[in-house]
């Protein structure tokens, strides 16, 4: 079943059952309550007939007319008997006749409207001579009469105005149910549809509702915000593809070239040549084993050898590694290094993280390049900066540099080459140790990175 016709019926059947609870028990009890008024209006009036024949009893020296009570009885449509204290009958109304001498109207009126015709009740009032007993007066009457035309018409119209109530309560039921069914499901029939699009490879499809509930907004913006993201993950594995296969192209290539040329006779197998097919699968090698640690970086925490060492000396034995390679190319390390920071990591790994950025930073250093690296502690943290005066990176390539494969030289210029997989490597380690990392970069004044490593893993 569709949402929007399960909101409708579903809110159809709220509204009927409400409306029927709340007219019928409205019903009940304003004509219950209507009811008791009307009975108890009915005892007051037959009260009133017992002190007013006791008044005209006494005035009259304790005689009545026929008439009288006849007129009164008919009046009042009642049944009028006075007796002594003996219990001898002296007056009577309808020559005595009792229910049948009254309320002829009254039961046909009752019968015309499907009502009960009532019981006949008699009501007994003393008359009183003072403080005295002079005699007794029995009134009778029909349990029900106090339900007159007018009481029944009221009642009538009561029930009529609770019946057409409900009718046209139903219908602005419905059509709300409808409006507010159609304003719920349209948005999400978009959203649906933007999913389903999503699914067929249609990244860039958008979800564009209309609507001003909260929650359809914002699962609106996670949809437009899933399709972003998985557009951007889809560039970036095409991406990845790109640049492995151009990675891999290019020493199989050259091995390749060379072996053909040794079959072909062109070159002989001599110690040069094979030193030459030695280094491009050396290469290699080097492009597979970052590429596993790369893909493997949610997994570091499981394989890593944490020991308690000393971290100033380690970074100085590591930096001092790299110094005559940067004196050769013309360029320069300087330090600045607390003394004594313990830390508990992998200590390997700490090396791989100054080998990838001292090995990237040579690459980009302008003539008389110079990199600063500092270390300090604190009570929870060690931070090292690595900070060169090199071509730096431009703004719009920031968010991209620990992307596996990013180089921000798109040229792929052998000169700078690498494989684009030492930030993220790094990134990978830093993480594993619970720490940060961060780059901050100037387009042609240099770069530096920030990493904190918590001194207790």
């Amino acid at each position: 079943m569709k949402l929007s016709k399960k909101l409708t019926l579903n809110f159809i059947f709220s509204i009927l059952v409400s409306i029927i609870i709340i007219s019928f028990i409205s019903n009940l009890m304003i004509n219950n309550k209507f009811e008791n008024y009307l009975a108890e209006e009915q005892q007051s009036k037959l009260q009133k007939i017992c002190d007013e024949i006791n008044d005209l009893y006494n005035k009259n020296g304790y005689v009545l007319y026929q008439r009288e009570i006849n007129s009164y009885a008919s009046l009042e449509n009642v049944y009028i008997e006075i007796r002594d204290l003996n219990d001898n009958i002296l007056y009577t109304s309808n020559n005595g006749n009792g229910m049948e001498g009254m309320g002829g109207m009254h039961r046909r009126m009752m019968r015309m409207h499907n009502i009960p015709e009532g019981n006949y009740i008699e009501k007994s009032c003393p008359l009183l001579e003072g403080n005295d007993e002079v005699g007794k007066l029995i009134i009778g009457y029909i349990d029900n009469a106090y339900l007159t035309e007018s009481a029944i018409i009221f009642k009538d119209t009561l029930t009529k105005s609770f019946f057409i109530s409900a009718i046209f309560t139903i219908f602005l039921g419905l059509g709300t149910s409808a409006m507010l069914s159609k304003s719920l499901t349209n948005p999400l029939l978009e959203i649906r549809n933007t999913a389903v699009e999503m699914r067929k490879g249609n990244l860039n499809r958008k979800s564009n509702v209309n609507t001003s509930t909260v929650e359809i907004l914002e699962l609106s913006d996670s949809i437009n915000y899933l399709g972003e993201t998985l557009a951007k993950q889809e560039n970036i594995r095409k991406k990845y593809a790109s640049d492995i296969s151009h990675e891999l192209r290019t020493p199989l290539a050259t091995l390749k070239s060379h072996l053909e040329a040794i079959i072909d006779g062109i070159w002989e197998p001599n110690e040069d040549h094979l030193n030459i097919l030695m280094k491009e699968i050396d290469r290699l090698s080097t492009l597979v084993d970052d590429l596993k640690n790369s893909f493997r970086s949610e997994e570091l925490d499981l394989v890593l050898n944490k020991t308690r060492f000393n971290m100033s000396k380690e970074l100085r034995d590591t930096i001092t590694t790299f110094i005559p390679l940067y004196t050769k190319e013309g360029f320069c390390i300087e330090t600045s290094i607390e003394d004594n920071i313990e830390i508990t990591m992998d200590r390997d790994k700490l090396k791989q993280i100054m080998y990838n950025l001292l090995s990237n930073s040579i690459k980009y250093l302008n003539e008389g390049g110079k990199v600063f690296i500092t270390l300090i502690g604190n009570k929870d943290n060690s931070i090292i900066k690595v900070a060169d005066n090199g071509i730096g990176i431009e703004e719009k390539n920031l968010p991209f540099i620990f992307d596996r494969f990013y180089r921000s030289d798109n040229s792929r210029n052998k000169n700078t080459g690498g494989t684009g997989l030492g930030l993220s490597i790094v990134k990978s380690i830093v993480e594993a140790h619970n720490g940060t990392i961060d780059i901050k970069s100037k387009y042609g004044e240099g770069t530096e990175i920030i990493i904190i490593l918590p001194l207790n893993n």
